[in-house]
């Protein structure tokens, strides 16, 4: 794993959390994007190497929608970089990581991602990215 990618934060109401981060870090986010396979709107800003990532869920059925019914707004996931995805999950599957989609499926911001359950990384729901140009799926 490369650097830490991003931080996925979960919340109700993307407009109004877009201000608020936007105060914190002094300026605004880079990139507004729908991934209608998961049910979410997402915001990224950039943070040095690293990004925030905001996610509003489309409906209620969205994984989005049931985190924060279970567990409020806040933060969701932490997303690393990989060089190679399917090398990645080969390597923490053995390592015994629960991976919950083993074939790498598009995600937000260029991204191939995958996710380990977060019962295998203390209760943390871990996204591998990987940036599509970069290999031939």
């Amino acid at each position: 794993m490369n650097k830490i990618e991003h931080i996925g934060i979960a919340v109700k109401d993307l407009s109004e959390a877009s201000k608020v981060y936007t105060q914190l870090l002094g300026y605004e986010p880079y990139k507004t994007e729908t991934v209608e396979s998961e049910g979410v709107t997402t915001m990224f800003f950039k943070t040095g190497d690293s990004k925030i990532e905001l996610l509003e869920a489309d409906n209620d059925e969205s994984p989005i929608a049931k985190f924060i019914d279970k567990r409020g707004e806040g933060i969701h996931h932490i997303a690393f970089a990989v060089d190679n995805i399917k090398e990645e999950v080969i390597r923490l599957k053995k390592e015994g990581f629960r991976i919950l989609n083993e074939e790498p499926k598009r995600g937000a911001d260029n991204k191939w991602v995958v996710f380990l359950h977060p019962k295998s990384a203390n209760g943390v729901l871990v996204e591998l990215c990987e940036e599509i140009n970069n290999n031939d799926k």
